[in-house]
């Protein structure tokens, strides 16, 4: 008499069974850490939860995790007490040694601009976990940018092999400003060259993590992004110098305690993983000859810019 033979699991059946397993661990372990919390941190953390429960933040169980252990028990963080207008730039804008920059307050962001190179140096901008608008429409076209005097047009990019790649981003922008901001991202002033695959890969990615899932988790996030010139640039219509990289700076505060993460971005990748292209700020600071965050107190400017993040946020 032939055996009956048991009906196999399907293994993608046992793939989900575990993940549920180990989002239940994970959520039980920070129930239990949560109880035993004074009641201010319960409020911090009990908003961080319900923007993982909504779910349109595409926040998970183990960020969760690793956000409180970085919260409250990483050395990641450095103790400083930073005072003035925080609206857009944390701790000052960007100090040019050697290049003259023409500053450009915008609705939601703003940028240290070259005409000499026909490139925004920066753009800094803040995301905050708040009430978003509707995202209205995409605009149609890049609009020249009166305040400068190059006064670069959105031909001089047509047939180059480069996107007319954001520093501040429209979607994110849009969703804290409304209309008018966006359109004010699509300003040449806020454009540098891009490769496609830079600009809807990696920079995307990270774009789009800075637009709900960072503001999300941390409540907030200050940006600053830019372009890097080698030496001798090559140009596009001799207008438009070209970057040979990219870099994108975040800054988080909580309570007076501050930790960064930099990226510096090839213009042409060879991996997809944001973890390779962590960088310490100091490495983008002589890489560029700006200077940032400059309004803090050396010693807490100093351990920022030289510590490189573990891995990114």
């Amino acid at each position: 008499m032939a055996r009956k033979r048991k009906a196999r699991i399907p293994r993608r059946w046992r793939r989900t069974k575990a993940f549920i397993i180990l989002n239940l661990l994970v959520w039980g372990t920070v129930g239990g850490w949560f109880l035993l919390q004074p009641a201010e941190r319960q409020r911090e953390v009990s908003r961080l939860v319900m923007n993982t429960v909504q779910g349109d933040k595409d926040i998970t169980a183990f960020e969760v995790a690793w956000d409180l252990w970085q919260l409250y028990y990483s050395r990641d963080y450095v103790v400083v007490e930073v005072a003035g207008d925080q609206r857009y730039v944390f701790a000052g804008t960007p100090v040019v040694a050697d290049k003259k920059v023409r500053l450009l307050a915008n609705t939601g962001y703003v940028a240290g601009y070259s005409d000499a190179l026909g490139n925004p140096l920066w753009v800094a901008y803040r995301v905050r976990d708040m009430d978003t608008h509707a995202v209205p429409p995409r605009p149609d076209e890049f609009v020249v940018d009166a305040r400068t005097v190059s006064r670069i047009t959105p031909a001089v990019y047509t047939n180059s092999g480069f996107d007319r790649g954001h520093l501040a981003p429209n979607h994110a922008i849009a969703l804290r400003h409304g209309p008018k901001a966006q359109e004010e991202t699509f300003l040449m002033s806020n454009i540098i060259p891009q490769k496609h695959g830079l600009n809807a890969g990696l920079w995307k990615a990270l774009e789009q993590k800075i637009a709900g899932n960072y503001p999300g988790r941390f409540g907030e996030v200050w940006v600053i992004a830019g372009p890097v010139f080698g030496g001798q640039p090559a140009w596009l219509q001799r207008r438009v110098a070209v970057p040979e990289a990219c870099f994108m700076i975040l800054v988080d505060e909580s309570g007076g305690r501050v930790r960064a993460s930099a990226y510096l971005f090839p213009q042409e990748p060879p991996t997809g993983d944001l973890n390779d292209y962590l960088v310490a700020i100091d490495e983008i600071e002589r890489r560029t000859g700006l200077d940032f965050l400059a309004e803090l107190p050396d010693a807490a400017e100093n351990a920022l810019e030289a510590t490189r993040a573990s891995r990114a946020w």
